[in-house]
């Protein structure tokens, strides 16, 4: 456990669109915030004009902001929220292990599962920085959104509730407000599974197939997130709520959402090549798809929608084929 002292520096590391919000968030409320990102383009837009040019443009960020590239310089902070993709969170976290001290706070903000390793992100913290106190946050917020100051809801997930305590009172606003559990694991495996079932939302957007596809979608989605969240020991009232629920009707209603909006465009027709061609963000459904399949496949629970779109991700199945094979599939009793 942590000793309880004063959250007052705050480092971001990543400095993509949703490490750009949080970094504002934190800014706001009157904390020092450096952010810690990987390309010096963005830390010189982000030092010098006030503005993620790249990952965020058009929102002025507040002159608080530190940004660096030097993650020596970023380590020292009584609190790191890790912001950087899932599947790049393992080699920034061993990067940042010597530095971190015995007890210090390192909130994982990816939503994902690890390719090979199946880790949830508490998993690869806990390899790499076994020293850290692991926190989650997790739930429903776009970053333009929360950046802007918009009401916004969410799950920060702790094991220690006087941390857990201190981590809301740490970022909390009258604009961002978290809401403390103790599931780590329920919050860990909504966010990542809701990405992947996003990607399918969009593929039938793309595809012309109505809002009841997307609502059906949606509902039989959860069913399978529930499914693997409570496999793995998540509790059925976190998968109900904001980081579960919460996070996968918003994801999937909005091309706002990264998945939302990549599905779309392959159910229009364009290939994943030249989407992510065309991208710098980063859409986890798209890595953590075969990593959710393989995960659920161990623990032996059916994701049929998380494996049509892995199927239609590693174009072993056409979009048309894979619709094909869901209605196709034999009906049954609603929960069973």
């Amino acid at each position: 456990m942590t000793a309880l002292g004063p959250i007052d520096a705050i480092t971001v590391l990543g400095g993509g669109a949703w490490g750009t919000a949080l970094a504002q968030v934190a800014a706001g409320i009157g904390r020092r915030v450096t952010l810690w990102a990987h390309e010096p383009e963005v830390c010189a837009a982000i030092n010098e004009r006030h503005e993620n040019t790249i990952f965020l443009p058009g929102i002025a960020l507040s002159a608080a902001i530190r940004a660096t590239p030097d993650l020596a310089e970023a380590a020292g902070a009584d609190l790191i929220l890790a912001v950087t993709p899932a599947q790049h969170m393992r080699g920034v976290l061993r990067a940042l292990s010597p530095r971190l001290p015995e007890g210090r706070p390192v909130m994982l903000c990816a939503k994902g599962v690890e390719q090979g390793s199946l880790s949830l992100m508490t998993d690869v913290l806990a390899g790499e920085a076994p020293q850290a106190e692991a926190a989650v946050l997790s739930g429903p917020g776009f970053a333009k959104d929360v950046a802007r100051g918009l009401p916004t809801a969410t799950t920060i997930a702790c094991a220690d509730p006087a941390l857990a305590r201190r981590l809301v009172d740490a970022i909390g606003a009258p604009t961002f407000r978290p809401y403390a559990t103790d599931d780590l694991v329920g919050a860990e495996i909504g966010g990542a599974v809701k990405n992947v079932l996003a990607i399918a939302c969009g593929i039938a957007e793309g595809r012309g197939l109505g809002e009841g596809a997307r609502a059906a979608l949606i509902t039989r989605g959860f069913a399978e997130l529930v499914r693997l969240g409570r496999a793995l020991g998540a509790r059925a009232e976190t998968l109900n709520g904001l980081c579960g629920l919460g996070d996968l009707v918003l994801t999937c209603v909005s091309r706002s959402s990264r998945n939302t909006s990549l599905g779309a465009a392959l159910g229009e027709g364009r290939t994943l090549a030249d989407v992510l061609g065309e991208r710098r963000s980063v859409a986890e459904g798209v890595a953590s798809a075969p990593a959710v399949v393989a995960l659920a496949q161990r623990h032996g629970v059916e994701l049929p929608i998380c494996e049509a779109v892995d199927a239609i991700l590693a174009d072993r199945v056409s979009i048309d084929d894979a619709i094909k094979a869901l209605l196709s599939r034999p009906l049954r009793a609603e929960n069973a």
